[in-house]
Parts: structure tokens; sequence; C-alpha cells
């Protein structure tokens, strides 16, 4: 079979605080796209001097599986002067898959994240932020019960049956917690009490167009009978996922998801959580703009193959492809329009609103 002359590094770190993608994903996609195209491996950056080899190699594609390098590792990812690789990129004119540096630095502080969408009108609860070691606390400006979880750590940590308090006192136990165990600033929240929901978005071929994929996420119900996506439920994946089958709620929920993705300013795909209020109004969570691609496990795959049946093979090629449509070097022709790719099914386009 004649593959495409194109070469795309999958780039990922070791660090596992710095990477995306685990190393079961990166293989999984090297082993797909190495089907299609001439040339595909995996560049690990853990260190600024890394990202050297990704401009020596000078690949026509990056696969992006990570954000950024801290500049100091002994900081990790509270150091302020990161080095964003999407921007670095930019620089250098390699280009990636997914959005740039501006809505990943937003995606990855969640009170950043939050405001925005504030900004814009969107709905999203009212919250502040606890910083670490805050010498004079002010008093709790909100109404019990409370959520809490750190700022900008992702993958539900930080997330536990002891994150939703109900009086001063738990809270500063849950910030203090945070503040040991993570490093990190604490995002005190109103505790939205209706379902969750996961929101995949994916751009279409059409230059309006997104397909938007809702799943309802519900978690085994903890040892206080509350529903929390926590770090362990997340990592063993005991959450169950369900169609959105009521047309008000998955209309609301695809509009606010659409809604926040364009207010970030992410491009081509990404995740954005929601959970309703106790009136049943759905509000904005967080966003995930280098979702979990491990097939079978993630909620954007897992999305993706219940709203439009579209498989794990083809969700690669089709992120793969949207990244070669931002090219700077060349025009490219889709390579769906190769002899050896196989096309997307003609889908219901979901209007960009």
């Amino acid at each position: 079979m004649k593959k495409i002359n194109k070469y795309i590094t999958i780039v990922r770190s070791s660090n596992t605080r710095l990477s995306s993608l685990s190393l079961v994903s990166s293989d999984a996609i090297v082993e797909l796209l190495s089907n299609y195209y001439d040339k595909v491996d995996v560049t690990e950056v853990n260190t600024p001097t890394d990202l050297e080899k990704i401009i020596i190699a000078q690949p026509d594609l990056v696969f992006l599986g990570m954000k950024f390098v801290p500049l100091d590792a002994r900081l990790g990812i509270n150091d302020p002067n990161k080095i964003w690789l999407t921007d670095y990129l930019d620089q250098h004119e390699i280009s990636y898959t997914g959005s740039s540096q501006t809505a990943h630095e937003l995606e990855l502080n969640k009170h950043f994240a939050k405001q925005r969408v504030r900004d814009h009108g969107i709905n999203t609860s009212n919250f502040y932020v606890r910083q670490q070691l805050q010498s004079f606390v002010p008093k709790n400006p909100l109404n019990f019960p409370l959520f809490i979880k750190p700022t900008n750590r992702g993958g539900g940590l930080g997330i536990d049956s002891d994150s939703v308090v109900n009086n001063y006192q738990q809270l500063e136990a849950k910030v203090l917690s945070i503040s040991m165990k993570h490093g990190s600033d604490s995002l005190v929240e109103e505790y939205l009490s209706g379902r969750e929901f996961s929101v995949a978005i994916l751009k279409d071929k059409s230059p309006a167009g997104y397909y938007i994929m809702p799943l309802e996420l519900v978690a085994p119900l903890d040892d206080r009978g509350a529903r929390i996506l926590s770090g362990e439920v997340k990592s063993s994946d005991s959450e169950f996922y369900l169609a959105v089958d009521n047309p008000i709620i998955k209309k609301n929920v695809s509009e606010l998801a659409m809604k926040v993705f364009q207010a970030l300013g992410a491009r081509d795909y990404g995740r954005i959580d929601i959970r309703l209020d106790s009136a049943g109004v759905p509000q904005f969570l967080e966003a995930n703009l280098l979702p979990s691609l491990l097939d079978g496990y993630g909620n954007f795959p897992k999305a993706c193959l219940l709203n439009i049946n579209l498989t794990y093979a083809d969700m690669i090629l089709e992120i793969t492809q949207l990244g070669f449509n931002h090219s700077k070097k060349i025009d490219i022709t889709s390579v769906y329009n190769e002899p050896n790719i196989p096309a997307l099914q003609s889908l219901e386009l979901v209007p960009n609103f």
C-alpha cells in the first residue's frame, strides 16, 4: 500500500505530570498512523533542551501530547516561566494538532477558564481562589456546600470525597490537603448537585461546523452517598457513561459546550465538562483540550463512538488531518482524498452556535 510522504512525530513526556498522552496511547497512535504515513515516531520532551530534537527532525506535523516544559524542573507545573510547546512550534513554523498556547493556558488554570467563560456571559458556578499558605484568610463569600479542587491539576487529582465541604472546618482541611499533597492553590466553587456531562467537540471539514457529542457520566456512590468523579474513579475508569437522550438537555448542554470552546479560543478538538445545578441549568466545570485518546478508555473516544459511530482509527486520522490543515509550509491536500485513506462517513453537521 502506498503511504503518504509525510513525517509525523508524537510529542509526549516521560514525566507523567507533563504528559497528556500515556506511553500506551502514543504507541497506539504510532501503530495506526504508520499504516498511512511514511514516517511516524515519538519524541520525548522532558527538558527545554529536548525541544531542539523537534527542530532538528523537522517533522511535517507534531501530534501534540503535552502542553509545556518548565524552565525550572524543581518548580514543575508551578514554574511561571514555562515554554509552551505550541508557541515554540509556531515560532519555528511547525504544524501541530489541537489548540494554541492561549487556550491551553486557560485550560490549565481552571480559575482563568472560569473567569474567561464568565466574562463571555456563559454559565459557571460562583467561585474564588484560596492561595497556598495565605496569611490572611478572608471570610468565605459563598454559601455551603462548596466544592474544592486544585486550580491547575487534571485527571481528577486532588478530588475525592472530602472535596464536598459543608462547613468552614472542612473547607480549611481540604485547602490544606491540596496544598500539602499537590502544591496547588485551591479553587473554591459552589457545589453543583445535578447530573454531570462530558462533551467532546471535533471540527468538521466544513468551515463553520463541529460535531458536538455529549455523554452523561455517572460516578459510583462514595461512602458519603455522593457521586464524585475523583482521581481514583477516573484512573480506574469505573464511572458509567450514557447517551444523552433527552433532547432539551442535549441541546442545552451542547450549546453551552460550544460557547465555552469558542470563548477559550480552542480549535479542532477538545472536551468540555458540564454539570447541572439544582434547577437543572447547565454550568461549565472545566475544559480538557488534550483529552485522553486511549482507545476504549477516555471520554473523548467514547463520545465519538457513541454519538456519531466514529471509530478510534477514524478519530485519530481526523485529528491528524485537522493538524495538517494548519500547515504553514505547504498547501496540503486532504489525506482523505488519497486512495489509501478511509473517508469519514457522511454525518449530520452540528452548527457552530
